[in-house]
């Protein structure tokens, strides 16, 4: 998807004439293939410890992913797009067994001044490892769900478990997760409660950057480290005391 992304761009900007399509592609935010599911929207108003213990599951079926997609599509202000290079998806459900939240985690922005400033990184480190980090794309709270403290306390149990979760399917591990919050649209409250860092903003030039104005929304942008080696691992300097 990345390499059509980057042909699309290049055609566009002249650089190079692509054949005319064969299908109709999919617009960004187009919800073409999401099935809006049918689905309990009972209020769930109540205390942290009364919706404990709760479940936390990768999706993984193709029912779970259908349901993931409709929630995801209908509640979550930039809908469902696709699935963007390695990710990991969690469906958060109630002792009940009602869910609650949806959790969608893939692949990091290519270039982010203040995020590689505060990692440290060179480029060269950066398109080397830049994979054993993820992006929070999408966090939803279903919008009948009023439990107070929720947010964060599933950022820092998705935190606990992610990159086990992460090897165990891509054989290898997660060193920091990243994400961004429109400062017009959000305050970040969540993330700086879970103990996530803002390391400074965004200048609304797309997460592949490549633009010289702004075209997107500027955003607040938070790390969270998972491991105590992560500088160390990102910027290649365990490479070179082995």
């Amino acid at each position: 998807m990345s390499c059509r992304d980057m042909l699309a761009a290049l055609d566009k900007a002249g650089k190079i004439t692509l054949p005319p399509p064969m299908h109709t592609p999919r617009r960004p935010g187009d919800s073409k293939g999401v099935k809006h599911l049918i689905h309990d929207q009972t209020p769930i108003s109540a205390k942290l410890k009364e919706v404990q213990p709760l479940s936390i599951k990768v999706v993984a079926s193709k029912e779970a992913l259908g349901q993931f997609k409709s929630l995801l599509d209908q509640y979550h202000y930039l809908g469902f797009d696709r699935f963007i290079g390695e990710s990991m998806s969690y469906l958060v459900s109630s002792t009940s067994g009602k869910v609650l939240a949806c959790f969608l985690f893939g692949s990091s922005a290519w270039s982010c001044r203040d995020r590689d400033t505060f990692i440290g990184w060179s480029k060269e480190e950066r398109r080397n490892n830049l994979s054993l980090t993820t992006n929070n794309s999408r966090f939803l709270i279903l919008p009948w769900v009023k439990i107070p403290h929720l947010a964060s306390h599933l950022l820092s149990l998705i935190s606990q478990r992610i990159s086990a979760d992460w090897e165990e399917k891509y054989g290898h591990s997660i060193y920091l997760l990243e994400t961004f919050v429109e400062t017009d649209r959000f305050k970040g409250t969540c993330y700086r409660a879970a103990n996530w860092l803002h390391v400074g903003r965004t200048r609304g030039r797309g997460r592949n950057g490549g633009h010289k104005q702004a075209i997107l929304p500027v955003k607040d942008i938070y790390l969270y480290p998972l491991k105590k080696d992560w500088r160390a691992v990102l910027t290649d300097k365990l490479k070179e005391q082995s």
